[in-house]
């Protein structure tokens, strides 16, 4: 069958609720649950059977796959329950003491986001220590004398030698903020939050654009998602901006507008002000009317990318960022497939699976959680059937699925995958618990219980029963079925509270759905060579291999078949191009290929210029950073320039010089010049990851247990003018 062959009629099905009793059967595959006396379960599936003993939290409804599943959650999350930790990375793979939660079968460490997002969908719950002491475990001050002082959220190790090309460590606060009710671990967290807000707004924030830059959250295997030409050059990716980092940024300010509140700090309002210009510069860059969705991320320059991803989604709808009817477009957009919702779209047809071409029921679980905060029967039923499928025919919660079988793997050549699929992955058992927890019984975070049940998920929920009954730490929700089902949703009614037990009435109600959005292009078109620029007199001919779109400078000129002439400025000038393909989607960008009157200084620091004309100016540094892998470490070269120009105030900027393969070009910066001024530059240290006191443990790589480092080997000062502000592109 190919992948859309039934897919409107297993969508419909979808949306409409599953009938599982005590079994389901998907594609040729099937799964079934026994309850076993004393309480357990038996678990039967293709990989054989499980033994999952009596939950210490028993949901009680007409299912015993839904019961089961539950508990086995509960035993994944026991296993991941440990005393002490081990990567290859650290400590050369031997045991670290850590009273909290390993990541999964294949990752028992602590990984910042990883931990944050599980305990964000609910192990707060479960085990508020073990939480606490995962989340302190990634708290660190300093090592170097001179800088402030922390503690500070971390950047694991990542893309091109971590921080601030990946910059998602303020994930770290969406996991504490449900844990602040002990005093000694709020006053951690309100200083950790001060110090790496400060920190990231020093070196990742850019005030042009009102945006934090840095890799998508999450998706940071970048082949991936990102350009094939960003394998071996992840500058552009330090330089670009993602909506889930940048949503996460916001959630970050509100908490620290709200603590510092708390405690009459001053600066309580300056991170109000913060996270409301932030939301409005996220719904300025990131939304694509033509697509109604927020784009994953954009170029450094602003450039559109025509990808997208269900978590920056989520993120984006679940916070508050996406308001009204923006909310409600981007979920019913965003495509999705008979086994569940992709993490990425469109895929990519050259990668093999793993982000792409994949579901992750973590990403899944905040789905769920943005289609209840829309109140969409449609999608929350859909995502409840997702994630409960995925756990039973695998018999653990895993890690990923492939997107049209909700396989654990499908051999596909050098596609096969999922490339690695953990059972029992830390976020994945959260988020089932969240799916039953949230999703079905209704349990908010602050502790309201709001039950948005779809009326389809009744047959097998409720069976001919009145009542289900789900306990919980700290006390037990009984949901009431209504007389009528005259509607789609379940809401509640009345909510009666007993002691720590809480007895809620539901009534229906009839609401508008959003539609399962099925039929769509899978794969986007390959992003095509860096187009071919001559110049030709008072022109530029620019040469594209293909038909597509020319883009200069980030902005979109029109399409292009074979030689466009673009009139040439003394000012930079950037040009790519994307193809277009099915539903006019369009490629990724190709390289860029710069033009314009570069200026190179050599020299001794510090290095002086002459500017020839007044404007603004992008300055960029050639270097070379061979202190680890591209994929990997905590040594990215940071640095700060420091500007004197005369007649202008100190300008300075942050230039970050990830690890390369050879000679490239640091991130840029801008700066203003009057002309003919004298501008004198200074490279003054920066920061990174290894000055963190906690990477004495890493020895993984260079930064680590041989001593913090922060360097590359620097070439010239490329300084070029730019267009003047609001000139055509």
């Amino acid at each position: 069958m190919s992948i859309f062959g039934n897919l409107m009629l297993a969508l419909t099905a979808a949306a409409h609720g599953p009938l599982w009793h005590d079994s389901l059967h998907w594609r040729g595959q099937g799964a079934s649950v026994q309850v076993q006396p004393g309480g357990g379960f038996l678990l039967r599936a293709a990989h054989g059977k499980r033994t999952i003993p009596a939950p210490r939290y028993a949901a009680q409804t007409a299912s015993p796959l839904f019961d089961g599943l539950y508990a086995m959650a509960q035993d994944d999350l026991r296993q991941d329950s440990v005393d002490a930790i081990r990567d290859g990375a650290y400590d050369h793979n031997q045991p670290i003491p850590c009273h909290c939660f390993a990541t999964g079968e294949k990752w028992p460490y602590v990984w910042t986001r990883d931990l944050s997002f599980s305990i964000d969908l609910g192990l707060w719950r479960y085990d508020a220590a073990r939480s606490r002491n995962g989340l302190l475990f990634k708290l660190s001050d300093t090592r170097v004398p001179g800088e402030p002082k922390g503690p500070f959220a971390m950047q694991d190790t990542g893309s091109g030698g971590s921080w601030p090309v990946s910059t998602d460590r303020v994930a770290w606060f969406l996991g504490a903020r449900h844990l602040l009710d002990d005093a000694a671990f709020a006053g951690d967290t309100w200083q950790a939050l001060a110090n790496t807000l400060a920190q990231d707004r020093e070196y990742a924030f850019d005030a042009r654009m009102g945006l934090y830059r840095g890799e998508t959250s999450f998706l940071d295997w970048r082949e991936q998602t990102y350009p094939a030409w960003t394998q071996n050059d992840v500058v552009p990716i330090a330089q670009s901006f993602s909506l889930s980092t940048n949503v996460l940024h916001y959630q970050a300010l509100l908490l620290a507008a709200r603590l510092a509140g708390e405690r009459h700090d001053a600066r309580a309002a300056d991170y109000q002000a913060q996270a409301d210009a932030l939301k409005a510069a996220i719904n300025a860059h990131f939304w694509r009317d033509d697509r109604g969705m927020y784009m994953s991320y954009i170029g450094g320059d602003g450039a559109p990318y025509d990808t997208y991803d269900l978590l920056g989604i989520a993120f984006a709808i679940d916070s508050g960022v996406a308001d009204g009817d923006r909310a409600r477009q981007a979920l019913a957009n965003y495509p999705v497939w008979p086994a569940g919702s992709p993490v990425v779209w469109p895929e990519r047809a050259d990668q093999p699976i793993y982000h792409n071409r994949a579901i992750w029921p973590f990403v899944s679980a905040y789905a769920l959680r943005a289609a209840r905060k829309l109140d969409d029967p449609a999608h929350i039923a859909f995502e409840i059937a997702s994630i409960m499928r995925g756990a039973a025919l695998a018999g653990s919660n895993m890690e990923n699925y492939e997107l049209t079988t909700e396989a654990t793997h499908v051999d596909d050549g050098k596609l096969s995958g999922p490339v690695v699929d953990s059972p029992r992955q830390l976020w994945s058992v959260a988020g089932y618990l969240a799916m039953v927890g949230e999703g079905v019984f209704g349990l908010e975070s602050d502790g309201r219980i709001e039950p948005k049940l779809p009326v389809a998920l009744v047959p097998m929920l409720f069976g001919d029963k009145d009542t289900i009954s789900l306990q919980l730490p700290g006390g037990r929700i009984t949901l009431q079925r209504p007389q009528k089902l005259a509607g789609n949703l379940l809401v509640a009614d009345r909510v009666e509270r007993h002691g720590d037990d809480s007895v809620v009435w539901l009534k229906a109600v009839k609401v508008a759905e959003l539609p399962l959005r099925g039929k769509v292009p899978p794969f986007a078109p390959p992003a095509p060579a860096a187009p071919e620029v001559t110049r030709d007199g008072a022109n530029w001919q620019v040469h594209a291999a293909a038909p597509g779109v020319l883009y200069l400078n980030g902005r979109r000129v029109g399409t292009i078949a074979g030689t466009l002439a673009v009139p040439a400025a003394e000012a930079l000038q950037c040009f790519s191009v994307t193809q277009t393909g099915a539903d006019h989607l369009e490629s990724l960008q190709s390289p860029s290929r710069c033009e314009g009157p570069f200026a190179s200084v050599d020299g001794h620091w510090p290095r002086t210029w002459i500017a020839p004309a007044a404007g603004r100016y992008q300055v960029a540094l050639r270097y070379r950073n061979d202190h680890g892998p591209i994929n990997t470490g905590i040594t990215a070269a940071v640095k700060q320039l420091v500007i004197r120009c005369e007649g202008s105030p100190v300008q300075t900027v942050p230039m970050v010089m990830p690890h390369s393969i050879g000679e490239q070009l640091s991130t840029t910066a801008q700066f203003s010049a009057n002309a003919g001024a004298h501008c004198r530059f200074a490279l003054e240290r920066g920061f990174n990851m290894s000055y963190l006191a906690h990477n004495a443990h890493y020895t993984g790589g260079a930064g680590g247990s041989g001593g913090p480092l922060n360097d590359a080997d620097v070439g010239a000062l490329r300084i070029v003018p730019l267009p003047a502000a609001g000139s055509a592109p």
